[in-house]
């Protein structure tokens, strides 16, 4: 024991022990994405350096740039630069035109979650735009049953409505 000197009760391994020394240089871990390649499934950047992928934005990040207030940041990382497929065309030629740059739209993840709702045999709209006297009544009309015969594409309205 290193405090008092007695021998421990119980036996002890003891050995060298080699140290390395990690080599982490910088130009072999910087990393940048201007345009490259896209997830065919969500249209999201790929992931990684191999890939010529994007930077991963997390859960944790998500909320830091929340609690910092910084939403219109968090809204372009989440929509136009990661899946949001016409809003990067429309800020592409928003940019090159020199006009006021749009709206983000809807993320294609977004998309391949109300496909994933419509595979279960629920019956997912979206609702695009609500009339400014919008109550209670008008919703419980426009929500059909979940088994309901019309196709979801057939309708011109649609919130995710089950």
């Amino acid at each position: 024991d290193g405090r008092s000197g007695e021998p421990f009760e119980e036996p002890v391994t003891i050995g060298v022990m080699y140290m390395l020394k990690l080599d982490h240089l910088v130009d072999d871990k910087i990393h940048a994405r201007s345009i490259g390649p896209y997830s065919l499934v969500t249209q999201q950047p790929l992931g990684g350096k191999a890939q010529f992928g994007g930077q991963r934005l997390g859960e944790m990040e998500v909320w830091a740039l929340e609690a910092y207030g910084a939403a219109y940041t968090l809204q372009e990382f989440l929509t136009v630069k990661s899946d949001d497929v016409a809003g990067r065309t429309r800020m592409y030629e928003a940019i090159v035109k020199g006009e006021q740059i749009l709206e983000p739209g809807l993320p294609e993840s977004f998309n391949v979650m109300m496909k994933e709702l419509m595979a279960l045999g629920l019956d997912v709209e979206l609702l695009e735009e609500r009339d400014e006297d919008y109550d209670a009544e008008d919703e419980e009309d426009s929500v059909s049953s979940p088994m309901s015969a019309e196709s979801p594409s057939s309708r011109d309205d649609a919130v995710v409505g089950v």
